[in-house]
């Protein structure tokens, strides 16, 4: 398999996800500014929608979109526990998880990277992400990861999301269930190794 990331994006998801299955896979940095592929190629003949991550299989498939990515990885290896069985409602309950970060977390943080975006949309949107955030923390206050004591790739997802919230000037403090969140997943071995391959550490 390969994996299409830059590092820090979204694709971190992904990336975390395969280390944490076991797979074997080759990553493949992408210029997103520039929409080449590392070591030369146009990345939209790859995906034409031009953002990461994609993975590619081995038959030569491609998945797009990192919540349908990460429950592909999940289900290649399911002793890992990445992701519940496919049908039961615990599994339902993972979608919901990764349903609700891609929409209400990720997709919010778009105009705070914005270089258009005025100070007062940023405020907004700083304002918006806080009251997301306000019930994930409600969530993660007597539990380790957003579906109980096991690690999934909608943590992994979170974990990357929030990752962003240093930069974009999203304050975390108030919540110190989310900031203990924050530590558990980065001490995670494969996640440490994660980051260190993306550069980010």
């Amino acid at each position: 398999m390969k994996l299409y990331y830059a590092p820090g994006a979204c694709s971190l998801s992904p990336h975390i996800a395969l280390r944490e299955a076991g797979l074997a896979f080759t990553p493949i940095k992408v210029d997103l500014k520039a929409h080449q592929v590392e070591g030369g190629g146009d990345f939209y003949a790859i995906n034409p929608k031009g953002y990461v991550p994609v993975l590619e299989l081995d038959d030569g498939t491609t998945l797009t979109e990192g919540p349908a990515i990460v429950q592909y990885i999940a289900d290649q290896v399911p002793a890992t526990q990445l992701a519940p069985p496919n049908g039961t409602i615990a599994r339902y309950k993972l979608q919901e998880w990764l349903n609700f970060i891609t929409t209400e977390l990720h997709k919010q943080y778009s105009p705070l990277f914005d270089s258009s975006s005025t100070e007062e949309v940023k405020t907004k949107q700083r304002d918006k992400i806080a009251k997301r955030y306000e019930y994930v923390a409600q969530q993660l206050a007597d539990r380790d990861y957003l579906t109980g004591s096991t690690f999934t790739v909608a943590d992994a997802y979170l974990f990357t999301v929030t990752n962003w919230a240093r930069s974009t000037g999203v304050e975390l403090t108030r919540w110190p269930a989310l900031q203990a969140f924050m530590k558990r997943v980065a001490a995670r071995p494969h996640v440490q190794a994660t980051l260190k391959a993306e550069g980010l550490v």
